[in-house]
């Protein structure tokens, strides 16, 4: 039975658990500069918002992604993710100049071109994956790689607040790199055969709207990509409200450590189960089903209990990544291989760029309506989101019926 466990199929498969395990290794260097950076820079000067600045620096091109998406397309994947790799790496050594806050520029500037490059990494890696793992077990493999995400999150900042504390900012700057040149290794030993792109016979910015238009205009993949943003809305709507509820249980700020573990705990466990519930439920019930969980769980911690908030970390962060999964899968199946990356980079754009808007906007709410009736609030929205993924298997339906030409429906 073990052997014909999917999970187990994606990581006996040489290419694919070399690609999931190039993406385990860029992720911790990533987690670990990403908490490691903003304490460096509130070290030397003493600013929460300066410090802010590092998670913004990096995560600012995400807006960019239509745009970036376009370079995963225009050459092989396999090379450009080594040089995406590589060249973030060296980039990464310029920051042991930084010693001042006169040279904080320096550090903000590499975290913006690190993120720029994650963005076009991201998209090349997700078209370098449709072509390397098999169509029935792409869902295995995204989920396998959430897991990994998530259980990055719990291991990595630590790690990576360790090491800064024992040896500075310097050195956990040198870790990332270590850890981008271990992953161009990884990616190099890939073996996939990949025809060199076509040149483009149409300008740059309608070469770069074919990706957003291909996605808007697909009955399956523009559902699921908008039911995926607005429930990452939602949720960023909702973080600010973990302190409220952290409060309302009579703890300290620090439980919050304990529910965010919670909640990555249930997202490992979705992301090794992901593969199987896809293939029974599909993309958009699967999907449903995850923001179904997380408008309940939502709803419960209006509840005063320690047990049902933990409780409820746990199903959010396994009801949260359903959506995720189930898009970026469903765009791999169904995006011509010439499009991959542009689809892929404005997927991403629409399903993580919401998070910061709903970010700042929940800060605001969290100060003007009292947290249980909000929570309450926004479980009714998570739900009000559901009638879209309805609509997806209708307009998918109504796709393949209007494809159907004459002759096949009526046969001479």
């Amino acid at each position: 039975m073990t052997k014909n466990w999917s999970v187990v199929r994606v990581l006996r498969d040489r290419d694919a658990a070399l690609c999931l395990t190039a993406s385990w290794v860029s992720g911790f260097g990533t987690s670990a500069l990403w908490l490691a950076a903003g304490v460096w820079v509130k070290d030397l000067t003493g600013s929460n918002g300066l410090a802010a600045l590092c998670t913004l620096a990096l995560w600012a091109p995400t807006l960019l992604g239509p745009a970036l998406g376009a370079l995963a397309d225009r050459t092989r994947r396999r090379p450009l993710l080594i040089t995406l790799n590589l060249g973030p790496a060296a980039l990464l050594l310029t920051v042991l100049a930084v010693d001042s806050p006169r040279r904080l520029w320096l550090l903000w500037t590499v975290l913006f071109l690190y993120g720029t490059a994650a963005v076009v990494a991201d998209a090349a890696e997700s078209a370098l994956v449709a072509g390397v793992v098999a169509p029935e077990l792409l869902g295995d493999f995204n989920g396998l790689r959430m897991t990994a995400t998530e259980g990055m999150k719990l291991v990595a900042p630590l790690a990576g607040a360790g090491v800064y504390a024992a040896y500075g900012g310097p050195a956990v700057a040198l870790l990332d790199a270590a850890s981008f040149g271990c992953a161009a290794g990884l990616y190099a030993c890939v073996r996939v055969r990949e025809e060199r792109p076509r040149p483009a016979i149409v300008l740059r910015r309608a070469r770069t709207a074919e990706g957003a238009r291909f996605l808007w205009g697909h009955p399956e993949l523009r559902p699921l990509v908008l039911a995926g943003g607005a429930t990452t809305l939602l949720s960023g709507l909702g973080g600010p409200l973990v302190y409220a509820v952290v409060e309302g249980l009579g703890h300290s700020p620090a439980y919050t450590g304990t529910l965010y573990a919670v909640q990555g705990a249930g997202s490992v466990a979705v992301g090794l189960l992901s593969g199987p519930a896809l293939r029974r439920l599909g993309e958009r019930r699967f999907a449903a089903c995850g923001i179904a969980l997380t408008a309940v769980a939502v709803a419960a911690q209006a509840i005063v209990s320690d047990p049902v908030a933990l409780v409820c970390g746990a199903a959010i962060g396994a009801g949260l990544p359903c959506v995720l999964i189930a898009a970026l899968t469903a765009v791999q199946r169904e995006t011509p291989d010439a499009l991959l990356g542009r689809v892929t980079a404005t997927a991403g754009t629409l399903l993580y760029a919401p998070t910061a808007v709903g970010l700042a906007a929940g800060a605001g709410l969290a100060e003007l309506v009292p947290y249980r009736p909000l929570l309450v609030l926004l479980a009714l929205a998570r739900s009000a989101v559901l009638p879209l993924l309805r609509g997806s298997q209708r307009a998918a339906s109504a796709s393949r019926t209007a494809a159907r030409s004459p002759s096949d429906a009526n046969p001479a």
